[in-house]
C-alpha cells in the first residue's frame, strides 16, 4: 500500500498561555505541516514540572473550529483517564467539528503522578494494557452505535512499542502505530509487527508507520523511509514553538524526500 509521506507536528500545551498555543497550531498550519497533535498530560513534561499547562481534548474541540486544512489528534490520549465509551463520544464529535479531520490517538498511559494527583489508579504497566485491550473494542462498538455517526471511519493510532502486548494491539485495531524508535530497533518491532499481523490474516500494509522525529531529515528520514515510515512528527515545546526543525522537515517532504530510495 503506497502511501504519501506526511509531516506531524506534536504542539506540547506547556509553559504557555492558551493564545500562545492557538497562534503556533495556525503558524503550523499555514507552513503546511499534515498532522496537528498535542498530547494528554495534566501537568509539563520538561522544564517546570508544576509549570503552566492544559488539558487536551477542550483543546482539540477548539483546534478543530481554528483550523480547516489539518488533521489533528491526541499524541496519545490515556486510556485511563476516560471511559471508553465517552472516548468514542468525544472523538465522535471532535471529528464532526473538523469535518472529518480527526485521529484518534491513544495509549495505556505512563505518568505516576497524574494517576496520583488526579486520582487514577496507576496499578502496573501490564494492567494498563490489559485496560487498554479491553478499551478498544468498547470504543469500536460505540463508534458504530452513535447518532450521527462519525463523518469517515476515525483513524486509531496507537502509541508504543511493547513487543508482546502493544504491538499485538496495534495489529488488531490499529490504522496507524506510533513509535520512538530508531532505525534499528524499529526494523526488528516492523517484524513483530508483521508477525502479530499475519496471525490473525491482517495485512500489516494496511498501518501506516508514525515516528516522533528530530534532527536533520536527510539522514533520519531517509533511514526511516526503508522501514515505510511516512508520518514524520516533530516536537515543539512551549512557551517558544520554534518551528525551525519542522520547516526543514517540510522542506524535505516537499522535495520528494531526498536521499529515499
Amino acid at each position: 500500500m503506497s502511501r504519501p509521506v506526511r509531516i506531524g507536528v506534536q504542539i506540547s500545551p506547556q509553559h504557555a498561555e492558551y493564545a500562545e498555543i492557538r497562534r503556533a497550531a495556525a503558524r503550523a498550519e499555514e507552513l503546511g505541516v499534515d498532522v496537528l497533535f498535542n498530547w494528554d498530560h495534566f501537568f509539563p513534561l520538561s522544564g517546570d514540572r508544576d509549570g503552566k499547562h492544559f488539558e487536551c481534548w477542550t483543546m482539540l474541540g477548539a483546534w478543530a473550529e481554528a483550523t480547516s486544512r489539518v488533521e489533528l489528534g491526541p499524541l496519545v490520549s490515556c486510556n485511563s483517564y476516560r471511559n471508553p465509551d465517552l472516548l468514542a463520544d468525544m472523538a465522535r464529535t471532535v471529528d464532526h467539528i473538523s469535518g472529518g479531520r480527526f485521529i484518534l490517538g491513544i495509549g495505556a498511559g505512563f505518568k505516576e503522578r497524574e494517576y496520583v494527583e488526579y486520582g487514577y489508579e496507576f496499578g502496573t504497566a501490564g494492567a494498563r494494557l490489559a485496560d487498554l485491550a479491553e478499551a478498544l473494542p468498547r470504543i469500536e462498538r460505540r463508534l458504530e452505535r452513535l447518532n450521527p455517526a462519525p463523518t469517515r471511519k476515525i483513524p486509531i493510532l496507537i502509541g508504543g512499542g511493547g513487543e508482546r502486548k502493544t504491538l499485538r494491539l496495534v495489529a488488531k485495531h490499529a490504522d496507524i502505530w506510533h513509535t520512538f524508535a530508531e532505525a534499528e530497533p524499529l526494523a526488528r518491532k516492523t517484524k513483530v509487527l508483521a508477525e502479530h499481523c499475519a496471525a490473525i490474516g491482517r495485512d500489516p500494509a494496511q498501518i501506516e508507520r508514525s515516528v516522533l522525529v528530530g534532527g536533520d531529515p536527510m539522514k533520519v528520514g531517509t533511514a526511516l523511509r526503508e522501514y515505510d515510515v511516512t508520518l514524520f512528527v516533530v516536537s515543539a515545546r512551549g512557551p517558544d514553538y520554534d518551528f525551525a526543525e519542522l520547516r526543514e522537515w517540510i522542506a524535505w517532504r516537499d522535495a520528494g524526500c531526498p536521499g529515499s530510495a
